[in-house]
């Protein structure tokens, strides 16, 4: 079981202690089950961390920060982001433990100060960065901000390796994440972004797995990231072997820490991994550019048994198979991959994973290149969560945005919310119905008045479930940029059952 879920069982029992309510499931006469259904409550406290953004010069970075509406919350709260060191432990020169006492006073002071801060539900906020100074940050939300709270930290670097617009949405601390899609080729430089929000360091073990098993690492065993800090990990210093698709897992002893892999290739621009689903028998990638010009797919199974998937593409008039790639071997403990070409041949599309016989557990995620020539991009889409009750995606703006939404078995129907703009406008709704095995390119609402960037908040009213993916494209100085989220559900709310009788009886 992993941190989130531990942290949400946590919150139950915290919000049954403190409105009086609890499970009580002793059967009556009849054997019948007496315990109320759970109430569904918000949750009262989120935290989320940002990877530093960029080792460049000429990187711009936007942070946005943004809460839906939520009813039964408290009345206050706040959501906040706050800077971590750029390095845990000794700084990169080796004189951590020198630093002089001031400028260990001047840091302090700077982190006593938000980055970001919220101002109101439904409305969101944003700030911009400059160069490759800018920080890992930590943030948390609490009272009405928590439920949803979603950040986005956004990218545009012009020139040089990773050159185009890169995108990760901010991510909860948790003990395991697993990055199908990395790489350790000549042409490509990849980090490990580790960020610890808490008051104790975090110990943490990176493994990586490539097409024959596992690579011999060196000093990917017990990495210490420091409190409040964060640490990128280049994987050619892990490993001396260059292969082209590297699986990579990050594994926490003790602490808990948040993780993304941050991919930059010398010609094909780069992008932000984000971690893949938990491993499961059946997946779903959603979301794929209907003008992708290549799309790889790479899956791991990290049990000790082979997997035989069935891969199937959700189109806009239902599932197809894609030509000589109708199903997907994938030894235990290996790397697998397949590139599957110019697949999507202008429509809309998200691929289902299914296994052909027996489930087994696998992860899996897509490398996307887009543009011709010297301008293609590159963006990374991982195997998503459904977005289950609701959802969010941020950092939307009047050009360039495009909402792809899946139902890969049963028909489902979604409402899709249009936030107030950051600076200015109205927030606009609209419903949705999404056929069983296809994928829609939906024509989002947008703020009426729209000044700013907006949010885009999905709800699943029917049927389902339903899997989603925001594609944000941006060309600047002539260079096209794209970057792909998915929107797994945001977990805002939490079971909390309900006591029929008075459980003060039960003291004695």
């Amino acid at each position: 079981m992993n941190r989130t879920t531990l942290s949400l069982i946590a919150g139950a029992t915290a919000l049954a202690a403190i409105t009086g309510v609890a499970a009580l499931t002793t059967p009556d006469a009849s054997g019948t089950n007496t315990a109320k259904a759970a109430a569904e409550l918000p949750v009262e406290r989120s935290s989320l961390v940002c990877p530093a953004p960029s080792t460049s010069d000429l990187a711009e970075t936007t942070y946005t920060s943004f809460t839906p509406v939520t009813k039964g919350t408290a009345s206050d709260g706040k959501a906040e982001l706050r800077s971590g060191s750029e390095e845990s432990g000794a700084a990169a020169d080796g004189k951590g433990e020198k630093a002089d006492a001031g400028n260990k006073a001047d840091e302090a002071g700077k982190a006593d100060k938000p980055v970001l801060a919220a101002e109101e539900p439904g409305t969101p906020v944003i700030e911009d960065a400059s160069g490759a100074d800018s920080p890992a940050l930590i943030g948390t939300a609490d009272g009405k901000f928590a439920p949803g709270w979603t950040v986005q930290e956004s990218t545009e670097v012009v020139a040089g390796a990773g050159r185009g617009l890169q995108g990760v949405n901010c991510t909860a601390p948790d003990t395991e994440f697993w990055f199908p899609g990395a790489s350790t080729a000549t042409d490509r430089t990849d980090y490990v972004h580790l960020t610890n929000p808490d008051d104790s360091a975090a110990v943490v073990d990176i493994e990586l797995y490539g097409k024959d098993g596992a690579l011999e690492t060196t000093v990917g065993e017990g990495i210490t990231v420091q409190p409040h800090s964060g640490e990128p990990i280049l994987l050619s210093t892990l490993t001396g072997e260059k292969q082209e698709n590297v699986t990579v897992h990050v594994s926490v002893r003790s602490g808990r820490v948040g993780a993304s892999v941050q991919a930059l290739d010398d010609k094909l621009g780069g992008d932000w991994l984000a971690a893949s689903a938990d491993p499961a028998g059946s997946l779903v990638v959603p979301g794929i550019p209907k003008d992708a010009k290549a799309v790889r797919l790479v899956a791991f199974t990290p049990g000790d048994t082979d997997a035989d998937l069935k891969v199937r593409l959700a189109s806009p008039s239902g599932e197809i198979t894609p030509a000589g790639n109708e199903t997907l071997h994938v030894k235990a403990g290996m790397t697998s991959a397949v590139d599957l070409g110019d697949v999507m041949r202008g429509e809309a599309g998200s691929l289902v994973l299914t296994p052909t016989d027996r489930a087994v557990p696998v992860v899996a995620a897509v490398r996307v290149v887009r543009g011709e020539g010297a301008k293609q991009e590159t963006a990374f889409i991982p195997a998503s969560r459904p977005l289950g009750t609701r959802a969010t995606v941020v950092d939307n703006r009047a050009k360039g945005t495009t909402l792809s939404l899946t139902a890969p078995f049963r028909a489902a129907e979604v409402k899709v919310t249009a936030s107030a703009g950051s600076e200015g406008g109205t927030a606009a709704s609209k419903t949705y119905t999404i056929k069983s095995g296809t994928t829609q390119d939906i024509e989002v609402p947008v703020p009426s008045g729209l000044k700013g960037t907006y949010a885009l908040t999905v709800e699943t009213v029917s049927g389902g479930p339903v899997y989603g993916a925001r594609m944000l494209a941006v060309t600047t100085e002539g260079v096209p940029g794209f970057t792909v989220q998915t929107l797994p559900d945001d977990r805002g709310m939490v079971a909390v059952p309900e006591a029929d009788e008075d459980l003060s009886v039960l003291q004695k």
